[in-house]
């Protein structure tokens, strides 16, 4: 299939013992593989508790009822399905050839572990054309999500990715992933994070950046091109220039940080030249997002 570019070719074998971890209270209506708070109708038994009129009389346990000559009756744990949705940022600062295989394989990692545990997933993109997001639950399908998140070929979205994503966020989720670069301005971030706690439970920002990002190597005189708005502009990349660089960057992950544990969000860095398979059986793993 097409999708093969993407992952390598034993990925599915090496993510399909691992699955998405959350404490955050599921949502999902239907029936699942996780244990919910709620008590239901499953197999596995929780506790007794007296009987009230109105209780099913078919989970009065009449053993303890001969004991004790009084009624209980049986609670199960129930099973819920959980929502998860994954949100790419496809603005152009993504566009990077190896920052958005990255970010693209980061997504269909996640998505994979979540159709392969009966779990409920959705997926979404800004673009110009607002299209409803990929919905599907079950293994079955997750050739067709490889196919969606391959066949996204650029990160091309002109606007800004902070002010466009409610438009295609459900608002049913138990985990909500952000795969992004973070580019944003801080003031646009803050007006998205703080609203996104009535979207999902559980929100997580997977940031993508690169070692040029971190470390920049120009030097001497040089034209550097904006990929947000397509502006150049001459540079002499002199110690003093690359100084007020580090400076500002410095700054915007220390507040972007400060801003996501403000609204009780989880961010993790991943960056493109570790790999993918640090990045998930390492970092994942080690922050508690998967087991």
């Amino acid at each position: 299939m097409t999708a093969k570019y993407l992952l390598p070719e034993d990925w599915l074998a090496k993510i399909s013992r691992f699955q998405v971890a959350t404490a955050s209270k599921l949502r999902g209506q239907h029936k699942g593989s996780h244990r919910s708070q709620r008590f239901g109708a499953s197999l596995d038994f929780s506790d007794f508790r007296e009987y009230h009129l109105g209780d099913d009389v078919r989970q009065i346990d009449w053993n303890v009822f001969a004991r004790t000559d009084k009624y209980f009756i049986k609670r199960f744990l129930d099973e819920q399905e959980m929502r998860v949705h994954i949100l790419l940022d496809a603005t152009k600062s993504m566009g990077e050839d190896a920052k958005w295989l990255f970010a693209r394989q980061i997504v269909a990692s996640l998505g994979l572990m979540v159709l392969g545990r009966d779990d409920r997933l959705s997926f979404s993109f800004i673009q110009e054309d607002i299209k409803p997001p990929f919905r599907r639950k079950g293994a079955m399908y997750r050739r067709a999500f490889l196919q969606v998140v391959t066949d996204i070929e650029e990160a091309s979205y002109s606007g800004s990715f902070a002010q466009g994503a409610l438009k295609v966020l459900p608002k049913d989720s138990t985990v909500l992933f952000i795969v992004t670069d973070g580019l944003e301005p801080i003031e646009e971030w803050e007006q998205l994070l703080k609203r996104l706690p009535r979207y999902a439970g559980d929100v997580r920002i997977v940031q993508i950046i690169t070692q040029e990002e971190l470390a920049p190597h120009y030097s001497g005189d040089i034209r550097l091109l904006d990929r947000e708005t397509g502006n150049d502009v001459n540079v002499t990349m002199s110690s003093k220039v690359l100084d007020t660089y580090h400076a500002r960057r410095l700054l915007h992950e220390e507040e972007f940080e400060a801003i996501c544990r403000r609204f009780g969000i989880r961010k993790l860095q991943l960056k493109v030249e570790d790999g993918l398979q640090y990045a998930i059986f390492q970092q994942f793993v080690k922050a508690h997002w998967i087991r």
